[in-house]
Formats: structure tokens, sequence, C-alpha cells
């Protein structure tokens, strides 16, 4: 056999070794599906599933209240945007607080937060919160700030209102010296 008869013999070998590689390839599609349907994971085809929060106590409702206050020497308006909002244990939530400051010069202040009743801050966890660090304010500036929490769902069952309650202190004298 010349050499020319070999090389077109393991052509045509190595072309139906490719195209039962694409078939099987092609086939593995159906075959993993049926797999999954019969082992019962099918929802990774299923277009309409949605991921729920586990972590979110949908039958359970708290209400937080929301209140704010300055400091007698605080030349500051200070009250929260909404009065109240009622939450599902677990669920993250964004609320806000407006800051104005009434004077002419620039003021910083630090807001230190309560809580009520006092067994309620161990269950209620800051994510983001303008009480972290030092606010400047520049003359007649108003600011919304936004406080982002999540009450725990271990929240005993007889705490069904939560006050959170900011206090702004006029510290500008602190950071002036």
């Amino acid at each position: 056999m010349s050499v020319a008869n070999q090389n077109q013999i393991l052509l045509r070998k190595l072309l139906l070794i490719v195209l039962l590689m694409g078939g099987f390839a092609f086939a593995l599609v159906p075959m993993y599906r049926k797999i999954c349907e019969v082992v019962g994971i099918n929802d990774t085809r299923d277009v309409n599933y949605a991921v729920a929060n586990s972590q979110v106590d949908v039958a359970r409702n708290v209400t937080v209240e929301l209140v704010a206050a300055v400091n007698q020497n605080a030349p500051l308006r200070f009250e929260p945007v909404d009065r109240q909002v009622r939450i599902h244990p677990g669920e993250i939530t964004t609320i806000r607080y407006r800051v104005v400051n009434t004077t002419d010069r620039v003021l910083v202040g630090q807001a230190v937060p309560s809580y009520g009743p006092a067994a309620a801050g161990k269950y209620l966890t800051k994510l983001q919160c303008f009480c972290f660090s030092n606010q400047t304010f520049q003359p007649h500036e108003v600011r919304e700030m936004p406080v982002v929490f999540v009450v725990g769902r271990d929240l005993p069952q007889g705490i069904d209102t939560i006050t959170l309650a900011y206090t702004f202190f006029d510290i500008s004298a602190e950071k002036r010296s």
C-alpha cells in the first residue's frame, strides 16, 4: 500500500472520530436534561424561578419608629423623613433623616443612636449609617442621610415596636482645638 493511500485512510478515520465526537457533544444536552429530570433537579430550566431570601421572616411584622433630637447647643434642624416603617425581621431596610444647618458657618456634628426598648439595640444591625462618622455641614446646607439596617430574625416575640432615635451634637469647637 502506498503512502498516499495510508494517508487517505488515516484522514478518513480522523474525520470519522471528529464526527462521532461532535455527535456525542450534541447528544450531551438532552442527556443532561433527562438526568436532571430523573434526579429531580429540573429547576435549572424554570425561567420563572425566583430566588427568595430565606433570612426574611415574612410571617412577622415589626414597626420601627424614627425619632430625631438635637443637643441644646446644636444649631441644626434634624428630623426623620418618615416617622415609622413596618418591616419583616431579616429584611434589609433603608430609612432617611433630614438635617439642616441653620447657621452661616461650617458645622461639624456627630449623631448618637439610642434604642427603645433598650434590648432591641442588640437585634438591630446598622449596615450604613451617618452616625458612623462625624458629619460636616456647609452654611445653610440641607442633607438627607440614609440609614441601612436589618432587624434580626431572633428578635424576641414580645418586641413588636422598636424606636430608633438619634441625637445630633455640635462638635465644631472640639474639631477646631
